[in-house]
């Protein structure tokens, strides 16, 4: 389960659980917020490993890159010496590092892409729960105000020795609007797991159609462009 979809799970659970309840609004108002919170802490860390992942694949990346133009230089120094067998396992290693590197890049830019949406979806998860929290305080008056008038409304009946079923139903409905509006300002946080779940798209790793032969000639053929190349001797 994704480090949002757990949130979404959990609000719709508990939400469900004060609506089948229908005890004091106040108190469960207050446990949502807090774990809420405590979900919040834990989609922090899920996306904090996620960077570590991307940072990780990042250094993998390079390394291989880094690999690949030090096989090229001991090819170099390989060829200059004449040993052109040496200069092809060389070559050989070279390649193989660079398909490393494109398989690296690739997953590393797909890693990265999804750090970003998660990072907007923490952002946007952090804002939802500081909304609801105003919310919350709007519920609360609202439902004491009710509780109030369901005092007076009572005190009434007791007075008059109105006891009908019109009475009785006024007040439950007030009792429903009540739990409707702690569900609908709960409802508005149900999208934040929406982009939650990550794929990770893996390529098959490149071959190279080049021959040894034919990566020395192109080796031996930079080598003459250099500055400082030199011919070797036949």
């Amino acid at each position: 389960m994704g480090i949002f979809s757990r949130l979404k799970t959990l609000i719709a659970s508990n939400v469900n659980d004060m609506i089948n309840k229908a005890e004091n609004p106040e108190k469960m108002l207050n446990q949502l917020i807090i774990d809420m919170n405590e979900q919040l802490i834990e989609a922090k860390k899920g996306v904090a490993l996620a960077i570590a992942d991307e940072k990780k694949l990042e250094r993998e990346m390079l390394n291989q890159q880094a690999q690949a133009q030090e096989w090229e230089r001991k090819a170099m120094l390989a060829v200059r010496a004449g040993q052109d067998d040496l200069a092809k396992e060389a070559l050989l290693r070279k390649q193989e590092h660079e398909n490393n590197y494109v398989e690296y890049k690739k997953q590393w830019e797909a890693q990265k892409a999804a750090v970003e949406k998660l990072k907007e979806s923490l952002k946007e998860l952090q804002t939802k729960i500081e909304e609801a929290q105003r919310k919350k305080n709007l519920l609360i008056a609202r439902a004491k105000r009710a509780e109030a008038q369901q005092k007076i409304q009572k005190t009434i009946s007791n007075v008059t020795g109105n006891t009908s079923a019109f009475e009785a139903f006024d007040r439950m409905a007030q009792k429903v609007d009540q739990l409707e509006a702690e569900a609908d300002a709960a409802k508005e946080l149900e999208d934040l797991s929406k982009n939650a779940s990550l794929e990770k798209r893996f390529a098959e790793l490149e071959k190279s159609s080049a021959s040894a032969d034919l990566m020395l000639e192109e080796l031996k053929q930079k080598m003459q462009a250099l500055p400082d190349g030199t011919k070797q001797e036949k």
